[in-house]
């Protein structure tokens, strides 16, 4: 039977430096870098590979979804980090989703959208 151990996407960045640093302010840990490439995680199964690559219409039409379990507990750190403020991004405030879930919009700086969310009853 075949395993799978890790699924990751390629997130493009317009700025790679700036990236890389949104995405520490936004808590994720960094790892391995180089020139082209920097590997993100958050625990032990959510990771992501930022890419020094950028074409306007694929990033503003890509979408990441990260499930958390206190959704709350995650808006007030992206506020305390004052990703707004800092890097220019969008945010909105967390919300009850008709699909059963809470969640909070945050764009990066290069226009990716990423939907952080728990699931309710």
């Amino acid at each position: 039977m075949l395993r799978s151990v890790e699924l990751k996407t390629f997130v493009p960045a317009r700025d790679f430096e700036l990236s890389k640093d949104f995405y520490q302010a936004m808590g994720f840990k960094p790892g391995w870098s180089d020139e082209q490439l920097a590997y993100f995680s958050h625990g032990e199964h959510c990771a992501f590979l930022l890419q020094n690559f950028y074409v306007k219409e694929q990033a503003e039409n890509f979408v990441m979804h990260l499930l958390v379990e206190d959704v709350d507990a995650w808006w007030e750190q992206i506020q305390a980090a004052r990703l707004d403020e800092r890097f220019g991004s969008r945010l909105v405030p967390p919300q009850d989703q008709p699909w059963g879930m809470r969640d909070f919009v945050v764009i990066d700086p290069s226009g990716v959208l990423w939907r952080i969310g728990q699931n309710i009853d």
